[in-house]
């Protein structure tokens, strides 16, 4: 099934203008939310460190990333703004949980025992998830269901979840989406060309933004800090997620239009997503 031949409204950043108001004078960061990022097993600090940056720059009051010990002292060095916590036992997270108003999990959380006593310990928090990257991956081994997360998977992920093969995922990404919404709840984004995003008892919707200069490392973390910012700045997951998908994709077209789409990085994406999150469209 072709996805531009299925009955999905097409989304634009546009679409969500609303949310993007201009803040009021007496604004302060407690208003933003608290965004928490809870990964980066030993050799994958990056994953972390792009989603707590796009937390930032899409607009949340305060970053902070629960990871291994090994990097957690120099992991910030290039944003001292993100604030890092060496987390060794499960347990060291839960203060950060509390103080956290939406979460990140998954992003080079590998899947080691360390990764899966932490994994455990978030699904104790009651509070907006955004589950990727490994987060998917354990949750496909230890399934679950959530009525307060947003799930990303690229289609090799919702293949796992849905225990098909990838090929199957893109063959009928419409019944794919549906299926993982279904069988896990919350909010599901199928990330791809032409991604969609599912929320409960709403039509499936379709980003056609985007480019494949898109398809490189990181650009998933990025999308995970994006849509958690949206979250702790008050917008509802629905929203959220269709905002961020939206956001992403074109500020990804405006890299591949100032500079192209081959050798593009994902941090590339980062200024003109606060440029997008501003009104501003260069």
């Amino acid at each position: 099934m072709s996805v531009l031949s299925a009955p999905v409204e097409q989304i634009t950043v546009a679409s969500f203008a609303n949310y993007l108001q201009p803040r009021p004078r007496d604004m302060h960061k407690g208003n933003a939310g608290h965004v928490l990022v809870v990964g980066g097993e030993p050799g994958h600090s990056g994953a972390v460190l792009m989603a707590a940056m796009a937390a930032l720059r899409v607009g949340a009051g305060l970053v902070s990333i629960a990871t291994h010990p090994t990097h957690a002292a120099v992991l910030n060095v290039s944003c001292p703004e993100v604030m890092c916590y060496g987390v060794r036992y499960s347990w060291q997270v839960r203060d950060l949980l509390a103080k956290a108003t939406v979460v990140v999990v998954g992003p080079g959380l590998g899947q080691s025992i360390w990764a899966r006593r932490l994994w455990r310990m978030v699904l104790k928090r009651d509070c907006p998830l955004i589950v990727d990257a490994d987060g998917l991956n354990l949750l496909a081994r230890y399934p679950s269901q959530c009525n307060h997360w947003i799930l990303t998977p690229h289609p090799g992920e919702a293949a796992r979840l849905l225990k098909k093969t990838t090929a199957e995922v893109q063959a009928d990404r419409l019944a794919t989406v549906k299926g993982l919404q279904q069988q896990y709840r919350g909010v599901t984004v199928l990330k791809g060309a032409g991604t969609l995003v599912l929320a409960p008892n709403q039509l499936p919707v379709l980003c056609a933004a985007g480019n494949p200069g898109m398809a490189t490392a990181g650009m998933g973390d990025v999308l995970s800090g994006v849509i958690a910012s949206l979250v702790a700045q008050g917008i509802p997951l629905a929203e959220a997620a269709k905002l961020g998908v939206s956001l992403h994709a074109e500020a990804g077209d405006l890299v591949a239009k100032d500079r192209g789409e081959r050798g593009m990085i994902a941090t590339d994406l980062l200024p003109y997503l606060q440029l997008l999150v501003n009104g501003k469209n260069p």
